[in-house]
Formats: structure tokens, sequence, C-alpha cells
């Protein structure tokens, strides 16, 4: 009889087990289209971006993240970047959402979506990174952590970067699509673009090594300019 019990408890701590794991939500892209409109959801290494975008008719329309944190079904994120409302920067969101096999639900305050979880495509530069060095005449200049920063998300293969100082509610730009990164050779094609939607379409191939966890990034702009930057793993707690 108390083998048994053993078994039974061991049955039904599995169940539980599994449906616990279903509600988690899974490091990915997801996407959910509204006509020529993509909203696009990033996450990767604890932190959530949200992007829109029309990339057939090149244009940006918002974009907003931070740090995420997941409880049960809730999504927390504290916001550190909002173009639709700057107001939000700094605060905590607490959005409710409920997964079925690779559909995301997600609630907001006056609407919900249904995300898509898109095609599982590692890269060894998955992940979230923040600029760290500069190439300034012959030398690597380190940038300092600073409030004001510019940060990089790659899942998937897409990816997006966004300028933006948190501490007065500053954003100085962002830009995205897809991307991908095979013997040593780094390859952005570009589906937003804040600054500059004539930049849509364009594909950017760059060198990209990694050298001790330090993403080694040479090649040339969105503009044509020569660029040489190191990129290193933003950690967060």
């Amino acid at each position: 009889m108390r083998n048994y019990l053993i078994l039974l408890s061991l049955f039904f701590g599995t169940i539980c087990s599994s449906a616990q794991a279903q509600h988690k939500l899974r490091d990915g892209a997801y996407l959910a289209q509204d006509g020529k409109n993509k909203n696009v959801m990033l996450i990767i290494d604890h932190y959530l971006s949200c992007i829109s975008y029309d990339d057939t008719g090149k244009q940006f329309r918002y974009t907003w993240g931070g740090q995420l944190a997941q409880r049960d079904n809730i999504l927390t994120i504290v916001v550190e970047y909002d173009t639709r409302d700057s107001t939000l920067i700094g605060q905590q969101l607490e959005l409710p959402y409920t997964i079925t096999n690779d559909s995301l639900l997600l609630k907001q305050p006056n609407s919900q979506q249904l995300f898509i979880k898109q095609k599982t495509q590692k890269q060894r530069l998955d992940g979230l990174w923040r600029i760290s060095g500069r190439q300034q005449g012959d030398k690597i200049q380190t940038i300092a952590k600073a409030d004001r920063k510019t940060i990089k998300i790659l899942i998937d293969g897409y990816f997006q970067w966004i300028a933006i100082n948190p501490a007065v509610k500053g954003f100085y730009g962002t830009g995205g699509g897809y991307y991908t990164f095979k013997n040593n050779r780094y390859t952005e094609k570009i589906a937003f673009f804040s600054r500059d939607n004539n930049r849509v379409g364009q594909e950017l191939n760059f060198d990209g090594t990694l050298v001790e966890n330090v993403w080694h990034h040479k090649g040339k702009s969105s503009k044509g300019d020569d660029i040489y930057e190191t990129w290193s793993r933003e950690i967060l707690k």
C-alpha cells in the first residue's frame, strides 16, 4: 500500500510539473499579424521587446520593452522604452497571458493579441547585448556602462537594436529585422528603421567573431560608413 501511494504521488507530481511547464513562456520570437502590420515580440535573457511595423509599406509604428519576469500566468515588465507613451517608462506592467501549444494570448490594458511562436533557429549570437566599445582612429574606445545605452536583441533569426536612456525617458532610435551568423559572417536584413524608412530592405554584411564572449562586429553601416564595434552580453539580475 505504501509503495502504491509513493507511485501515485510521483505520478501526480509529474503531471503537475508538466502543467506548470506549459505555462512557462519560452524564449523566442513571436509574431501577431494584423493586416499589413507585423507585431513581433522578442524574448531572451529576461528581456522583452515588442515592435510593430509594416515592412511592405516601410512604416515603423512603435516599440516598447524592458526587463522581464514571469510568475504563474503573469508577465511583469519594467518598462525601459515606449515610443507610444514615454510616461510608462520606469513603471511596472503586469500582463496576463495564456499559452496553447505555440500560441500566446497576451492581454494588454485595452486589447489582447494572439502571437504565434516562430521556428526555433538557434545561433551563437542569440542573446541580449550591450555596446561596449567603438573604434576611434586606430583604437577601440571602451564605452562604459551608463544610463544611456544601446542594446541589441538577437533570437531565432530576428534582431533589434534600441538606443535609449531610461533615466530621462530618452529614446534615440531603433532598427531590426532578420539575421544570420555563420562562419564568422554576420548578415542583417532590415525590416524596420525608426530614423529612415528608406533603409528597409537593405542587406548588410559584417565580419563577426566571438572573443572571450565579446562580439567583435566589423563592416559598413546602413549609411556606408566603416564601423568596428564590440558588444558584451548584458546580464540582468
